[in-house]
């Protein structure tokens, strides 16, 4: 690994400080799956998009799946993609180009997993995700010198298993912060 490779976040959770208030962004918590030289790619954790459920992609996508799966909630994962579905989940990542993350985290967009999801044989461990968020070269460094991001070792328990309403909160206790005592307004030292 060069030194240039040890800043990137693949694998790492990017917590918007409070002040962010670009309505996209605003105190959420976005898992980092991919980020390089040519820019990063990941999608938010803690919003939920009301308007939509999973039997309607189903549907859409003319998947036959099980009455029980057609409730599963779906994240807004970013503004870039909007129509396209991701599915953050955890092993296995034998799924059709399946990106490995880390050891615990793939992202897949194929119809093998939603179809398996649909039946009720996907990963234990996911969320589908509508859009994703995405950075051009440069661009997600720039707003770290900004102060506008926090970051941390993305964690299953927090994408999995902590509740919603609280996902952007645990990731900065995380950190052994208390987002109380954060500062809305980004600066330096």
């Amino acid at each position: 690994m060069n030194v240039i490779e040890q800043n990137y976040l693949k694998g790492h959770f990017l917590m918007a400080i409070p002040g962010l208030m670009d309505p996209n962004f605003h105190q959420t918590v976005t898992l980092i799956c991919e980020h390089t030289h040519e820019g990063a790619m990941g999608i938010i954790i803690d919003r939920r998009v009301s308007e939509l459920g999973s039997d309607q992609i189903f549907q859409e996508l003319d998947i036959a799946f099980l009455p029980e799966q057609g409730n599963i909630p779906l994240h807004f994962g970013g503004p870039v993609h909007g129509g396209e579905v991701f599915i953050l989940h955890g092993p296995p990542f034998h799924w059709e180009g399946c990106l490995v993350v880390s050891p615990e985290f793939g992202l897949s967009n194929t119809s093998d997993i939603l179809e398996a999801i649909a039946m009720g044989r996907g990963p234990h461990d996911f969320l589908i995700a509508i859009g994703c968020s995405g950075w051009g070269a440069g661009q997600l460094e720039a707003e770290m010198k900004e102060n506008t991001w926090l970051t941390g070792l993305a964690s299953t328990d927090i994408v999995f298993n902590t509740p919603l309403e609280r996902r952007w909160f645990a990731a900065i206790q995380n950190l052994g912060i208390d987002p109380d005592l954060l500062s809305g307004e980004a600066g330096h030292a």
